[in-house]
């Protein structure tokens, strides 16, 4: 029958249907739009919040300090209309800069309640943190992946690290990782650029930690998203470290720079921002997804698109708000929810604590360039027979460099001597600062909140989740480790901080939608599907049966590649 004959509803309906439909548009949502166009998969990509172009949007990326109106600095209106990004270190760091208020979401319009404190950073615009992440990028182990079995906490993971090892090479080639080769089992190598290199004192005091810890403890370069080499049509990266304004270069890895254009070239993928996605939709009789429910996020309107296969990758808090949002005729607690385990075991990696000090010795030494990455010290308690009174364990990230122009020097503050003084380097610092894993508590969790709506009428996330005496414990043990390190290599004038930490000030947030090898007590099986409607996959951060303590995003990228690959298979089989 020719379509035009057909009658409005069923004419919709067929220009509305994609073979597949990814919510969200950041790391794991890019993935799963680039592996499933490129298996010949026509793909409805849908984001939230607004289009951001590469290049094109990076409006301030190539500006110098003196054209922006506030200096770089965010003003005093902006950050009492977002508290939220403007707590704590980000007040006063790179998150807080002007030429990035715009980047992070209108807290006013999308509010949340906090049971207990808790910072969630969001970034509602195509490509999500995407362009805004640290891109550290490492490997998890079989000391992470068996973890959770051999303490008894929480539940096994489905997969080990042998099943997730050849797509961790798949997304490393693609997506340009560099970083050094160390042959570490609980740090895996994998396929990397050229590393970037240590400056003189981190040289330095690298060579003391080794030696004094006789090899047992390791620093090296950061194994980061940042280019060496170029890339297909990227450029490497320019050492400008000004990556959160985007880089024109493509010199980092992001939804816009390397996936999306990837997705676009094969032709099969529609981009639609401003698509609040509020359920997806559910067939009782089939116990599968056939689409989702959008709300127009700038005309209210409602409108309906369907597929075969739904790619939930909203990110860790979201992606459960739409589970729980889907299905409550059937499940009170939503899509998901018949585990009982749905937006609980939230982690991060707790944070904001470390130490620094001053080298002495390199007065004549400096560097070039803004090398937007530092050095790692990977864990190394809880390894090997080392034995501590908490369980698992935390790595480090941190540099060293020279005082700059903006520095106060004591002695003086007018003046022309004051001038030339600031024209030389100062000392050498050197900080370093713990990120430590959470366990899987079930009682740390989220919950819908009716009472409580957002610019759109929708039910917002209460937020219930935090530290407890494991982690209080570790975190006592980062800050004394470190502090001994610091000392064996010469280290002088240490000053530590543990500042107000509170779950989602890590930007690493976790496990909503764990997967499992039962339904009973997971909510994703082994493959990334829903228990309770295989033909929807969950490969952002709600997934994750536990935390380790190393960056997850490029754990993300695996996950959904592989998941991608298995769900084209499915549908070819005729199982989805």
């Amino acid at each position: 029958m020719p379509i035009d004959s057909l009658n409005v509803n069923t004419k919709a309906k067929i220009q509305n249907t994609y073979d597949a439909i990814v919510i969200g548009s950041g790391i794991s949502g890019g993935w799963a739009a680039k592996e499933l166009t490129e298996k010949g998969l026509k793909v409805l990509m849908l984001e939230r919040g607004r289009n951001y172009e590469h290049i094109k949007d990076y409006v301030t990326a190539t500006k110098d300090p003196w054209e922006f109106e506030h200096r770089g600095n965010a003003t005093l209106q902006q950050k009492t209309d977002n508290p939220v990004i403007s707590r704590d270190w980000a007040m006063y760091g790179t998150a807080a800069q002007e030429p990035l208020m715009k980047s992070w979401v209108n807290e006013k319009d999308c509010p949340y309640v906090e049971v207990k404190p808790f910072t969630w950073w969001r970034s509602y615009q195509l490509g999500g943190r995407s362009t805004l992440w640290g891109r550290q990028s490492y490997r998890w182990s079989d000391f992470d992946f068996e973890a959770n079995a051999k303490d008894g906490i929480a539940v096994d993971w489905p997969i080990r690290y042998k099943e997730l090892a050849p797509w961790y090479d798949y997304v490393e080639k693609f997506a340009g990782i560099s970083g050094s080769t160390e042959g570490l089992p609980h740090l895996p190598d994998g396929h990397y650029l050229p590393p970037m290199q240590l400056n003189c004192v981190e040289k330095d005091v690298a060579s003391r930690i080794k030696a004094f810890y006789k090899g047992q403890r390791h620093m090296f370069i950061g194994r980061v998203a940042n280019l060496t080499a170029p890339i297909q049509a990227r450029t490497q990266c320019q050492f400008r470290n000004r990556c959160w304004e985007g880089c024109p270069f493509g010199g980092y890895f992001s939804t816009q720079s390397s996936t999306l254009p990837a997705a676009m070239a094969t032709g099969n993928l529609t981009v639609r921002p401003w698509s609040i996605v509020t359920k997806i939709l559910y067939d009782k009789d089939t116990s599968k997804a056939t689409g989702v429910e959008v709300l127009d996020g700038e005309t209210n309107k409602t409108y309906e698109f369907y597929s075969k296969i739904v790619f939930l990758n909203a990110s860790a808090l979201n992606s459960a708000w739409v589970l729980m949002n889907t299905a409550t005729d059937v499940w009170q607690g939503g899509l998901g929810s018949s585990s009982g385990e749905l937006g609980h075991n939230i982690m991060d990696h707790h944070y904001m604590l470390g130490a620094q000090g001053t080298i002495e010795g390199f007065e004549d030494k400096y560097y070039f360039g803004r090398r937007a990455n530092g050095f790692y010290i990977p864990r190394f308690v809880n390894l090997f027979g080392d034995k501590r009174d908490f369980l698992r364990g935390y790595g480090y990230q941190g540099s060293a460099s020279r005082d700059g122009w903006s520095r106060d020097v004591a002695e003086m503050n007018i003046g022309a001597d004051f001038k030339d003084a600031l024209t030389e380097p100062g000392a050498w610092h050197i900080g370093a600062t713990g990120f430590g894993e959470i366990l899987p508590y079930h009682d740390n969790k989220i919950t819908l909140n009716k009472d409580v709506k957002d610019k759109w009428g929708l039910p917002v996330l209460s937020m219930d989740a935090g530290l407890k005496e494991n982690e209080l414990s570790m975190r006592k043990d980062i800050i004394k480790e470190l502090v001994a390190m610091y000392e064996a290599a010469g280290v002088k004038n240490i000053t530590t901080w543990d500042k107000n930490y509170a779950i989602g000030q890590g930007i690493h947030e976790m496990g909503s939608a764990r997967m499992g090898k039962d339904p009973k007590t997971s909510v994703l099986n082994a493959h990334n599907q829903v228990w309770d409607a295989q033909n929807v996959f969950v490969t952002d951060g709600a997934c994750m049966t536990s935390s380790a303590c190393q960056n997850p995003s490029l754990t993300y990228m695996a996950l959904t590649a592989r998941a991608a690959h298995y769900a084209v298979d499915e549908l070819k089989k005729g199982n989805l």
